[in-house]
């Protein structure tokens, strides 16, 4: 099936993905636009897990108070 640009524009307003996810998720999945969304939250999950087990080793926080606001 052909990917047209429509497509990939309304699947990108739905999900919010990038635009070359999207296209791909098309591809892999035949233009299905329901099966798209649900590789698309597939591929977000492993990300996602990949990015859990990170160490955030540095960092900045900070706190102001004012008097009474």
């Amino acid at each position: 099936m052909t990917i047209t640009a429509q497509m990939v524009k309304d699947l990108r307003e739905a999900t919010g993905a990038g635009m070359m996810d999207v296209k791909k998720a098309l591809t892999e999945t035949n233009g299905d636009m329901d099966a798209a969304v649900d590789w698309l939250r597939t591929k977000g999950l492993a990300k996602a897990a990949k990015k859990a087990d990170r160490v955030a080793a540095e960092g900045l926080i900070g706190v102001a108070v004012s008097n009474g606001k």
